[in-house]
């Protein structure tokens, strides 16, 4: 292996028992650059592209109760070509982040403390920092990482991680900022995006060109606050949501950020034609729910078909077995809690009513499938299978939705994965003809791994287990974006 140490993170983080700043979630304090890394199996030569992964990585102590979504953004990349791969890894130098590093200490408490303790900040609470550190897309060439709360989108380069600081999209980039979770049209190279916020209309929805410049921004007007974290697109509309879990009016009105179910309320699904103005929007009702992923959309004759994980318990009860100072933050971090599993809705825009249907009873989530696919009719997806308890991923479970078919691999002993985007095969014959790719943290053996899995061999596990140079935090969402489509 060849090795360049490229910093070290200056970090003030006492010993301590949370569950989220150590064992699988202990902070990664080094920048390292890679090469030559051992290999088990062989890396393909028909793979071309990046995959990243961004990662909560909290680099000081907390101001009080520690939810993981506080942590700084670290994005952690490898880069595939003729056989060979690279591994880097950068702390995203956020203005908060860069704060704190000319403090030498946390100034933004988090999602756990009141606003009083905190300082104001970024998005649509007001009073968190902006991390950048829950998503990650590459458009016009270069990787943007965003937060999940809105504020400020970050670019660096895809390919040597360099950063550019904070988006602008030709002076276009809104004041409300954008939530994680923009979509890119591979076909037009448009980016796709939403927000939230506390002020009325509540909601934004834009477009933004293949040339980084921003094309479109109308408001979603919403009846309040409400907290959507993701959306779905297909050829010639996009999809946003008002779901019944939103902050409590009467709390909000004291500062206070508590967020309620009401499921006497139905879910409500906007449908916009990707130009559209609000008087274009056509709203659907469906049972009431929170959906923290989609998977894909598209268009089948006069319907919207869209894919999804339903939550069939959206306010779950607190773990008995949890730490009383952790539980209900342990709790929402559980997928076995809320119960997501594979769900379908279909948005008739002749009558306007909306069919459900369960795809999989099993608990899955943070799905992934070939972005060349993205608001087309597809056939094939891959979810997560995620660890009771935990904010953890076990597996992975790949449906062949046209057949209603599935396959299922597990990782392993303390083996955990993350969300593994598909990387098409160079010359790629169909849908599935490519790779799975993800960062895997092995507690067992105190390492870390990037797995790539052959999809047309999937229950045969990886081809190629790549081995990094230190063990990486846990991580949650990624990409993959393909060689051609990079700028450097």
């Amino acid at each position: 292996m060849h090795l360049e140490t490229v910093a070290r993170l200056e970090s003030d983080l006492r010993p301590t028992d949370h569950p989220y700043l150590t064992g699988p979630f202990t902070p990664n304090l080094a920048e390292v650059n890679a090469t030559d890394m051992e290999v088990i199996g062989r890396i393909p030569d028909d793979i071309d592209g990046v995959y990243l992964r961004n990662t909560q990585n909290q680099i000081h102590q907390p101001l009080g109760r520690f939810h993981p979504f506080d942590s700084d953004g670290m994005l952690h990349m490898m880069r595939f070509k003729d056989g060979r791969a690279e591994y880097r890894n950068r702390a995203i130098r956020t203005t908060g982040f860069e704060a704190e590093r000319a403090a030498g200490h946390s100034l933004w408490a988090g999602l756990m403390e009141p606003p009083a303790k905190s300082r104001p900040g970024w998005g649509a609470h007001g009073f968190l920092k902006d991390a950048s550190s829950t998503d990650v897309v590459v458009h016009a060439g270069r990787a943007l990482t965003t937060y999940y709360q809105c504020g400020d989108a970050y670019r660096l380069s895809a390919t040597t991680l360099e950063q550019y600081g904070p988006e602008t999209w030709g002076g276009g980039y809104p004041r409300e900022g954008v939530s994680a979770h923009c979509k890119v049209d591979e076909h037009t190279g448009e980016l796709l995006f939403f927000n939230y916020s506390k002020r009325a209309p509540y909601m934004h929805y834009g477009v933004v060109g293949r040339d980084n410049v921003l094309k479109h921004y109308v408001p979603v007007p919403l009846p309040g606050p409400r907290l959507p974290h993701d959306m779905a697109f297909t050829g010639r509309y996009s999809i946003l949501n008002d779901f019944p879990l939103f902050w409590d009016p009467e709390m909000l009105k004291r500062n206070l950020h508590v967020v309620r179910f009401y499921p006497e309320l139905k879910s409500r699904f906007a449908v916009i034609p990707r130009y559209g103005q609000p008087g274009e929007i056509r709203w659907f009702e469906a049972a009431p729910t929170f959906v923290l992923h989609f998977l894909n959309a598209y268009e089948d004759g006069d319907e919207i078909v869209m894919d999804g994980y339903f939550q069939e318990s959206p306010m779950p009860v607190s773990p008995p077995d949890a730490p009383e100072l952790y539980k209900r933050m342990m709790v929402y971090l559980d997928q076995h809690a809320m119960k997501p599993h594979l769900h379908r809705w279909r948005f008739n825009l002749a009558t306007g009513t909306t069919r459900e249907e369960k795809l999989d009873g099993r608990v899955l989530e943070f799905g992934m499938f070939n972005m060349q696919y993205a608001g087309r009719p597809y056939r094939y997806a891959y979810s997560a299978v995620a660890k009771p308890g935990w904010f953890l991923f076990t597996g992975l479970v790949k449906h062949d939705l046209v057949a209603g078919t599935s396959q299922e691999i597990a990782f392993g002993d303390e083996v955990y994965g993350s969300e593994s985007p598909f990387a098409p095969r160079v010359g790629a014959k169909d849908e599935d003809d490519g790779y799975l790719v993800s960062f895997m943290t092995d507690m067992k053996n105190d390492r870390s791994e990037c797995w790539l899995v052959d999809c047309k061999r999937f229950a045969d596990g990886p081809v190629a287990r790549i081995i990094l140079p230190h063990r990486i935090a846990s991580g949650t969402h990624s990409t993959w974006a393909n060689g051609r489509d990079l700028q450097d």
